[in-house]
């Protein structure tokens, strides 16, 4: 399979995940972008089109903390900042978008320790 058939595949999936997650005022939409080097998570308005709270393992923060951005103890650091942060901005319930991707290994991660962190989902 070559590179072109592969990119086209995944944005056909992503695309299927997407046409039924919107994100409200009410209920943001986390998303979740992985990389091979770092994760990053949102939590999105779509009506407005507004960011309301953001976390990656390229933050100073976690970046002290975990040896790779790679990890899934890295995703699992993002998921509980991405909760205090979402917090902080009064967002308590979110729709998770999984990008497309498999619920395994580094998004699962995000999304259990952002539960744990108190966003409902």
């Amino acid at each position: 399979m070559n590179q072109q058939t592969k990119q086209r595949r995944a944005q056909r999936r992503k695309a299927r995940v997407r046409k039924k997650v919107r994100g409200t005022a009410s209920r943001p939409r986390l998303t979740v972008f992985r990389s091979n080097a770092h994760i990053y998570a949102q939590v999105i308005d779509d009506r407005v089109g507004r960011t309301l709270a953001a976390a990656s393992s390229n933050d100073p923060e976690l970046r002290k903390a975990v040896p790779s951005g790679s990890s899934t103890m890295a995703a699992r650091g993002v998921g509980k900042l991405l909760a205090e942060r979402a917090r902080a901005a009064n967002v308590l319930n979110v729709v998770f978008d999984r990008n497309g991707r498999l619920y395994h290994g580094r998004v699962k991660a995000v999304a259990d320790a952002s539960r744990e962190g108190g966003l409902i989902f």
